[in-house]
């Protein structure tokens, strides 16, 4: 198929930045991917992967009220006190998973 069109998408500069790193890494230049995906819409007919919103997301201390943070850092102590607790580097790596950063 002879590509004769042309895509013009702005975006932000460090996600383009990112995924132009890991591309590389699969010896993908952008526009390859890009066709992949492209072929991907039209064979699936729409998104070739789900889109929806996360099931959980962090708690953020300054949404929450008063009585919602001190409940928060309640609960932590009663883990703590409960000898539920694990090493640090394991929970970021799980939160990190977790929530995709």
């Amino acid at each position: 198929m002879a590509k004769d069109a042309n895509v013009f998408a702005r975006v932000d500069a460090s996600l383009k930045e990112d995924a132009e790193r890991i591309l590389a890494q699969l010896g993908m230049p952008m526009s390859n991917a890009i066709n992949v995906f492209l072929n991907q819409v039209v064979l699936r007919r729409g998104l070739p992967f789900e889109v929806t919103l996360p099931d959980k997301t962090p708690v953020a201390a300054g949404s929450l009220t008063d009585d919602e943070f001190y409940a928060e850092v309640k609960r932590g102590y009663d883990d703590c006190a409960a000898g539920r607790t694990r090493p640090a580097e394991e929970a970021f790596r799980d939160i990190e998973a977790e929530f995709g950063l």
